[in-house]
């Protein structure tokens, strides 16, 4: 694993209602892993998720079958 900073992102489609996550997609490369974080608690705990799930996280998102 990497002792690389992640660099926190949330989308530009965020509102600000609070109800936001954010990711660090720096990690991918060298860890095979997205964090994600609840934006409210930036110091709360953060999930890994394996690049290729995330993937198609993503993917489901775009395609409407994930809301």
């Amino acid at each position: 694993m990497t002792t690389e900073t992640p660099l926190w992102f949330k989308s530009t489609y965020s509102e600000h209602g609070g109800q936001c996550i954010e990711i660090a997609t720096n990690l991918a490369a060298s860890d095979g892993v997205v964090p994600v974080r609840d934006s409210k608690n930036p110091a709360g705990p953060v999930l890994g998720f394996p690049v290729s799930s995330f993937a198609l996280f993503v993917e489901g998102l775009k395609g409407g079958e994930v809301r």
